[in-house]
């Protein structure tokens, strides 16, 4: 029997939808969302994650992902890295050959991701409330294959947001080393005007809408 097959992950829920984030935007994907999150976002839009779900061992999760005949898998939660079961989740998604992101909050150390994982690192900004758990250490990981992510809810989150993507740059001689992206929050900061400080600014970043609640709002499970 493999070293893993009696390992059990907490489970909010495993869909098939259109990947609403990141640069994998519009891709058809399976979602594992892990239950539990140590963080309390002010906007969060996943609260439901925070208790419940279903105990399944990793070889059921494995089985319901393959059922769903999707390539791309995304780990997300709540907080994935927050289950120590989500790490040899994610080494079992690769070794059965999926292309596996993780969405991590980035309050927790990313540097034990099996490295065929593309880590999507959001920095929490000040308006979310919880801005003082972001590790900075993460940043010092991030690789061409990752993703760094910013929800802003206000002028202040953006410039905020500018200044760490100017000092980070300033300190390492370059620019992060992968696609840094900025999104507003939902109903909080209108996605025109956050368009329009990054033009002005000339940010090499990429903005963002979550395609997910424009095709569907706040439905679970798409």
């Amino acid at each position: 029997m493999p070293a893993n097959a009696e390992m059990t992950l907490r489970i909010s829920e495993i869909f098939h939808s259109l990947q609403g984030e990141s640069t994998r935007v519009g891709l058809p994907t399976v979602f594992i969302r892990l239950t539990g999150c140590p963080l309390r976002c002010v906007w969060c839009d996943t609260a439901y994650a925070f208790s419940g779900g279903e105990v399944l061992a990793l070889p059921i999760i494995i089985e319901r992902v393959a059922a769903c005949g999707c390539q791309a898998v995304c780990v997300t939660g709540g907080e994935p890295l927050a289950q120590p079961g989500c790490l040899p989740l994610l080494t079992a998604l690769c070794d059965a050959g999926y292309s596996v992101s993780l969405e991590t909050s980035g309050a927790l150390d990313i540097g034990a991701v099996d490295p065929r994982v593309s880590r999507i690192v959001d920095l929490k900004a000040p308006d979310s409330g919880e801005c003082e758990k972001n590790r900075g250490g993460n940043l010092e990981l991030l690789r061409p294959t990752d993703e760094l992510k910013l929800v802003l809810a206000s002028r202040a989150d953006y410039e905020w947001a500018k200044e760490i993507i100017e000092e980070k740059s300033a300190l390492a001689g370059r620019r992060i080393p992968c696609p840094v992206l900025f999104s507003p929050v939902w109903d909080t900061l209108p996605p025109a005007q956050l368009a329009e400080w990054i033009l002005e600014d000339r940010l090499p970043v990429r903005f963002q809408l979550q395609l997910h609640k424009i095709l569907w709002e706040d439905s679970r499970g798409r």
